[in-house]
């Protein structure tokens, strides 16, 4: 199980790796599908099947359906214009990444890992009353100002494609 797991893992750290290096927006929206079809199979061992398939039908069903939509809408013939410049920013970022990686690989390594305190739900009430009852729960009861904003972002990026579109190919 822990083999898989390694492979799930890394074909996901590749993943994410091409949607930065890759040049062409599809392939980089491609690879992020790969990415989250990766975590959905890591949700899957985690048994947290709805999370998994939440995961794949949310973000790479209809997200990046609507990320090609946007890119096959504004994409322009002259892609070849950008290439990558590694500018300041774009090298103190990837620092800043690098050492945020390994502050996270460091708590892992640890002698003793320092886990928090047992939350709310612990795996005995959540195996009681079923994850999805649960995340309903939460989702619709401590969540819904969160759920309704995220709604109306995602709400708001489809009229903008729109109106972009539009304007576009008057």
């Amino acid at each position: 199980m822990l083999t898989i797991f390694y492979v799930f893992a890394s074909l996901s750290v590749l993943g994410a790796l091409g949607v930065l290096f890759l040049r062409s927006p599809i392939h980089c929206a491609l690879s992020l599908v790969g990415t989250f079809f990766c975590l959905g199979a890591i949700y899957v061992m985690l048994n947290a099947e709805f999370v998994a398939v939440i995961q794949v039908l949310v973000y790479a069903g209809a997200i990046m359906v609507l990320f090609l939509f946007v890119l096959m809408l504004l994409s322009s013939k002259d892609n070849e214009k950008y290439v990558n410049k590694w500018s300041i920013g774009k090298l103190l970022a990837g620092l800043l990444s690098l050492w945020i990686f390994v502050q996270i690989a460091s708590l892992f390594t640890a002698d003793e890992l320092q886990l928090g305190p047992k939350g709310a739900y612990p795996i005995e009430i959540v195996e009681e009353v079923g994850s999805v009852a649960l995340i309903g729960r939460l989702l619709f009861t401590d969540y819904i100002l969160s759920f309704e904003i995220i709604a109306i972002l995602l709400l708001i990026a489809v009229i903008g494609a729109v109106v972009i579109a539009k304007r576009r190919f008057q």
